[in-house]
């Protein structure tokens, strides 16, 4: 504070009762703000209540929704295998499916009874695994024989036939019981999913399913969504923010799921009531007390004041130089320089595993051992020279005696070897390390800006290079940086401007005949550069923040593309960075609807890396974005540490076997046994498997026996400009001469 100032406050009469006036006045205005911000916390609090609720129910919707329809996949997957499609064709036919199903037993569980009836409404097969009542059959069973008898009771909506089965799917309907427990009914036409000529049936079969949805059930949803007394009611609950209804295909609603929301804006209520209330006691208190301190505040004022010149251009814990007093001596130096000749050099200096001290011994630990850092850098130094904290754990060294490259070297062998000395902090010995990166002017820089850009380029380069090491600066260094800079410049305009283009990957059929798919891949032609290939400005992009327009970008331009591709499915793969946006959905939907692009030929391409940070959130994106018909595949699966926990809890259609598990191959190695396992796992589960990486003709043939459903790689086709995805879907079977030459 400016001394004239600091002189007016310590006057005890006029000033003083000046700042009683003002405290006076500030403390009415506070006590009528108080009272407005009790409503306003009061109104906002409710809302947040609300919109909470809305939220929870939006989730659980989407969940509910999510978890019926995986459902319905899986049991479409196991009712198409090649087993009842031949228990089908058999003349014995009722003993064969009765048989198949039992076959298949194992991987029905989670439903609680499976029948297989005709259109006359004969029983042909069925297994049963509900435990029976005190009747001697379950409730789910009561339920399809008072149907398939004739009675039409009101709580049963399920129609068996071509009418009631829509051509997309199953249908499925929620049944409402005596006992008020709900059951889950899905009704399947087999002549519709099954891979033979419908002509062969000699009766038209359908199939119902029932799985009892269980306390258990509704316990585990309420504790992922964090909501309380969730439970399943006939009848329309007293609070809409908190139900869901259970609608049959006819539109009736056979059950409400209800559930006690969570209350955030009551317990915000609470926090800030408290605090004003406290507020207000302090408040009269502390007005008081300021007034008898008002001199006592002034000396105060004066002594900070002093304080603050004094460490103006000092780090307060080290007792070093901070930054700004290391430019301002760097800037001078400089200057010198210009008018002597002479040569100086810059020397920075970032401590190793300072942050496995930090976590391990605490703060504490970690400010003793700065200290010491610093101690032992003021030693290593000869007049003239000067060290600086510039924050953290980084330090900067100004050297004017000899500035050689030579000397500069032994400074840095010196420096290494103090800092890689034990510490002994708080009574323990620890052990650190240093990386260094040297610059020197006029050589490399005349101005402090690029002097200290330089420098930090090589402290990068020496902690790249295996960290405890002194790098000089050298002109190659720049490449990295000149990469970057082009990448933000250019690709941006690129975008912009439309300079990009794609290349597509076909995926085929198992057996090489047709074309099910394509991969979008990114191109850049530069007008200097030439080809820049992904590898070169994907990391670059999401570093500098271009990856959410650039992959909009792709979506936008591979929609447009693949318009024309009837049948065909694209795939796109999906940054970490894009997938965490908030935006992500909305954008994907809004690109979606702009192109006029079929959401159900789309599918989303998603690795470890957007699922690792917040599961919740991408469980709820991921719901959120199949809930508008757009397919998930998890790529490179195998390589990371929770896959198979994510295909437990995440719904994803399709899994895409990583490259490196085809690499060098034999049909009896660890690989082969890997693969093998992985394609059975995906299969198990209802899930289309593609290999990726396909590059010879005994892969194709290994990954053929083991069941993989699609296979992508070099044997078929590099990524092409889509005039050649065109002209390979021209033809018929355009891989054969492929195949047949390898």
């Amino acid at each position: 504070m400016p001394q004239p100032l600091a002189a007016k406050m310590t006057n005890a009469g006029s000033s003083a009762r000046m700042f009683a006036s003002t405290v006076v006045t500030l403390g009415c205005a506070f006590i009528v703000l108080m009272a407005a911000g009790v409503a306003v916390v009061t109104a906002l609090t409710r809302e947040a209540n609300r919109l909470e609720a809305q939220r929870q129910a939006e989730r659980i919707e989407a969940a509910v929704n999510g978890q019926i329809r995986l459902s319905e996949l899986r049991l479409e997957g196991l009712m198409s295998t090649n087993d009842l499609a031949d228990a089908l064709q058999q003349p014995q036919q009722m003993p064969a499916l009765q048989a198949t199903l039992k076959r298949l037993r194992s991987q029905l569980l989670d439903f609680d009874g499976v029948h297989i009836v005709s259109m006359s409404g004969s029983v042909v097969a069925s297994i049963e695994n509900m435990v029976p009542t005190a009747q001697g059959q379950s409730e789910g069973q009561r339920h399809l024989n008072a149907f398939l008898s004739g009675a039409k009771s009101p709580t049963v909506s399920v129609v068996i036939g071509d009418e009631a089965l829509p051509q997309t799917g199953p249908t499925r309907t929620m049944v409402l019981n005596d006992s008020g427990e709900t059951l889950l009914l899905t009704a399947i036409d087999l002549s519709r999913i099954m891979p033979i000529d419908v002509s062969s049936m000699r009766d038209q079969l359908s199939l119902i399913a029932y799985r009892h949805i269980s306390a258990s059930m509704l316990s585990e949803l309420a504790e992922r969504y964090r909501v309380a007394d969730i439970r399943l009611v006939s009848s329309f609950p007293t609070d809409p923010s908190s139900v869901l209804a259970l609608r049959a295909p006819d539109g009736t609603i056979g059950a409400w799921l209800t559930w006690s929301p969570a209350r955030p804006g009551d317990a915000m209520l609470h926090r800030f009531l408290w605090a004003l209330i406290l507020v207000a006691l302090l408040f009269s208190g502390i007005f008081v007390f300021v007034v008898q301190r008002l001199r006592a505040a002034a000396e105060q004022i004066e002594l900070r004041e002093r304080q603050i010149q004094r460490l103006a251009g000092q780090d307060e814990l080290s007792l070093l130089p901070n930054r700004r007093s290391f430019d301002l001596t760097l800037d001078q130096s400089l200057a010198d320089l210009a008018q002597s000749g002479a040569a100086l050099a810059v020397v920075l200096i970032d401590l190793d595993r300072f942050k496995a001290v930090n976590d391990t011994y605490g703060h504490t630990a970690g400010d003793e051992l700065i200290r010491q850092v610093a101690s032992r850098l003021s030693g290593a130094l000869q007049p003239g020279d000067t060290v600086a904290r510039l924050g953290g754990d980084e330090f900067g060294i100004i050297r004017t005696h000899l500035p050689t490259q030579a000397g500069c070297a032994a400074l840095g062998e010196h420096i290494l070897a103090c800092l890689t000395e034990p510490f002994i902090v708080m009574d323990v010995e620890v052990t650190i390390g240093c990386s260094i990166g040297i610059a020197m002017a006029p050589r490399d820089a005349t101005n402090r800006e690029t002097l200290l850009k330089l420098a930090d380029t090589a402290l990068y380069e020496a902690k790249n290079g295996g960290r405890n090491r002194y790098s000089f600066f050298e002109p190659q260094m720049n490449r990295s940086l000149q990469l970057k800079r082009m990448v933000e410049d250019d690709l941006r305009r690129a975008i912009e401007n439309d300079e990009l283009t794609l290349h597509y990957q076909p995926q085929v059929s198992v057996d090489g005949s047709t074309i099910v798919g394509v991969e979008a891949l990114v191109r850049w032609p530069h007008p200097e550069h030439g080809m820049i290939p992904p590898s070169d400005f994907i990391a670059i992009a999401e570093e500098r923040g271009l990856i959410v327009p650039l992959s909009e970008w792709v979506l936008r331009r591979a929609c447009t593309e693949a318009k024309r591709w009837e049948g065909v499915r694209l795939a796109v793969n999906v940054s970490p960075i894009q997938f965490r946006h908030k935006d992500f959905v909305a954008n994907v939907i809004r690109i979606i609807q702009e192109t006029d692009f079929d959401p159900t030929r789309l599918e989303l391409e998603l690795t470890e890396g957007v699922l690792i940070e917040d599961a919740d959130a991408a469980e709820a994106a991921m719901m959120d974005i199949r809930a508008h018909g757009v397919g998930l595949a998890l790529d490179d699966f195998g390589t990371g540490y929770s896959s198979l926990i994510y295909l437990r809890r995440f719904a994803f259609d399709k899994i895409k076997i990583d490259r490196s598990f085809l690499e060098y191959m034999e049909a009896t190695g660890e690989s082969a046994i890997l693969v093998h396992s992985m394609a059975h796992l995906g299969r198990a589960l209802g899930l289309r498997v593609c290999a990726e990486g396909v590059e010879t003709a005994e892969q194709h043939r290994f990954l053929q026996a083991i069941g993989c459903h699609e296979l992508q790689g070099f044997l078929f086709s590099r990524g092409v400009p889509a005039e050649q995805i065109d002209r390979l879907l021209s033809v018929d079977n355009p891989f054969s001469e492929v195949l047949s030459a390898a």
